[in-house]
């Protein structure tokens, strides 16, 4: 017996691995690359997106918690992980256990790792973070010469990384730069007084299109690896970048689903819960096999459309949990026919951006929200 998947989404492991070479041209033979494959690997799937940019050459892979790092030694050991959060507390021996440097804010962490290094007679490497305006983690930039002195003298812990992180690059040039200038004259305060990093980073995926490295050797793409284009800065500029990359980049990941039931139905008839959409006239519409259950968010209920037939089909009225309504009274649409949410069909596409767009909030929420009942299916590449 056959069987038919109802919603999955493809990732193809050959894009991965153009879209890193591209990176890597991009930056230049004197930087190094850390693939950020937190959340899933971004909806891609974390165990085979990293066993393929392993073997594509990534050098350090960053990670939001334990468990992801867990994930990539399950398919390879031996290559760096930086944990770009916070550890807890009664996280310090695990990951020093996993052997996972951590990203340090404060003296309290220093020493919690200064301790537990102690105890298990090993040096542990982290990197201090620079908070130049995003507010999450890090220490102020005026601070850090103090900090790292008082660091440097704790046992069994070196500093090698220094690093700090855009809060708006996609759209707002005038504080990325002024970010950017407080991260570089920390930098050289430090080198003048004699305190260089192994790592200097910065440029996430938007700072690697709008902002110079300055004094980085390392930069630490996301959207870029999967071939998805960060938003904003809507400019001539902006769009000669945008098809720079439409040449260079490949989507990685499609999400479909199929077509079970397509009907007639006459003016003045409602669809959906809360009556959201009344027909305006005669019209043919299909029901599809996926929903917020799936990960297509509720808030493109009305307004997102997909790939039927090779046309652009208007979702109608609101998404449900595991089914949505679109409009196919424009040519032949029958049971079992493939609908794209993201990917292409025919001489037609739609990407994550643009889903993005249509449900109001950015491509990272679009590709992290895929969620796990939906079957990846990996083509091309090592399927590790």
């Amino acid at each position: 017996m056959s069987f038919t998947h109802r919603c999955w989404a493809e990732i193809n492991l050959d894009a991965l691995r153009a879209n890193l070479a591209w990176l890597r041209y991009r930056i230049g033979p004197n930087r190094k690359i850390l693939s950020v494959v937190k959340a899933d690997g971004y909806g891609h799937g974390l165990r085979q997106v990293a066993a393929l940019l392993m073997q594509a050459g990534t050098d350090i892979f960053g990670v939001a918690n334990l468990q992801e790092a867990r994930d990539i030694r399950a398919v390879g050991r031996g290559f760096p992980i930086l944990m770009l959060g916070a550890c807890l507390p009664d996280e310090v021996d695990a990951a020093l256990h996993e052997n996972v440097i951590p990203t340090l804010s404060t003296l309290a962490e220093a020493r919690a790792f200064s301790r537990a290094a102690g105890r298990l007679g090993r040096t542990v490497q982290a990197h201090l973070k620079v908070d130049t305006g995003m507010g999450r983690l890090g220490a102020p930039a005026d601070t850090v010469p103090k900090l790292l002195r008082t660091i440097d003298r704790l046992t069994n812990l070196r500093v090698v990384g220094l690093y700090t992180h855009y809060a708006a690059a996609e759209d707002d040039a005038a504080f990325s730069r002024h970010q950017r200038r407080v991260f570089e004259k920390l930098v050289k305060h430090l080198a003048d007084a004699g305190r260089t990093f192994d790592a200097l980073h910065a440029n996430n995926s938007a700072a690697l299109l709008h902002e110079t490295d300055g004094p980085c050797n390392l930069a630490r793409p996301g959207l870029l690896v999967y071939g998805v284009i960060p938003p904003g800065r809507r400019s001539p500029g902006r769009r000669r970048e945008q098809a720079l990359l439409k040449r260079h980049l490949r989507p990685a990941l499609s999400w479909k689903c199929r077509v079970t039931l397509v009907k007639t139905i006459e003016a003045g008839t409602s669809l959906s819960y809360g009556r959201s959409f009344i027909a305006p006239c005669r019209m043919r519409v299909a029901t599809l096999s996926a929903g917020y259950g799936d990960g297509f968010l509720r808030s493109g209920s009305g307004r997102a459309h997909v790939l039927v037939g090779g046309r652009l089909r208007p979702v109608l009225g609101r998404v449900t949990m595991d089914q949505m309504l679109v409009d196919v009274s424009r040519g032949r649409v029958r049971p079992g026919d493939e609908a794209v949410l993201i990917g292409r069909q025919g001489r037609s596409d739609i990407t994550a951006g643009e889903l993005a767009q249509w449900c109001g909030t950015v491509p990272w929420e679009i590709l992290t929200a895929i969620t796990y009942r939906v079957p990846r299916i990996y083509c091309g590449g090592s399927a590790a």
